[in-house]
């Protein structure tokens, strides 16, 4: 291979490189784990988010506290339904996480829990899985 063709070679594969980086899925996930206050900061973080990144992959993962906004009939501080936002939140693809681990100590049965989330067995360990494994950028509102 000549130089010329050796250098448009290198061009073109740098501009791939660089064509794939621009479009790669933003992963994020929100730790909750303070209460409803922080849940409902949360949910206007995220609408933000996604108005600004539509193709963000966004998993919220909740502990303690934090799962109280995913229990039915859950209420912002303002006295506003929760459900409302979750479900337009999960049609645009974000995925709420509950903590099992929680739901056990406080004897909460998984039934409370809104449909659009998912129970896994440890919220902590589940932000660490989503950082370490799966290249999600950690954000706590």
């Amino acid at each position: 291979m000549n130089t010329l063709s050796l250098i448009r070679t290198c061009g073109l594969t740098l501009a791939l490189c660089f064509t794939a980086a621009a479009h790669a899925q933003t992963k994020v996930v929100y730790h909750l784990n303070e209460g409803l206050a922080q849940a409902a900061r949360a949910m206007g973080n995220i609408r933000n988010h996604l108005a600004a990144d539509p193709n963000a992959k966004i998993t919220v993962v909740t502990h303690g506290p934090g799962i109280d906004f995913l229990l039915e009939g859950a209420m912002t501080p303002s006295g506003q339904p929760f459900a409302g936002t979750i479900g337009d939140l999960a049609s645009k693809g974000v995925k709420f996480d509950v903590c099992n681990n929680t739901l056990e100590t406080r004897k909460i049965p998984k039934e409370k829990v809104v449909m659009e989330a998912s129970v896994v067995p440890s919220g902590v360990a589940e932000v660490a899985n989503l950082q370490a494994k799966s290249g999600f950028v950690y954000i706590r509102p």
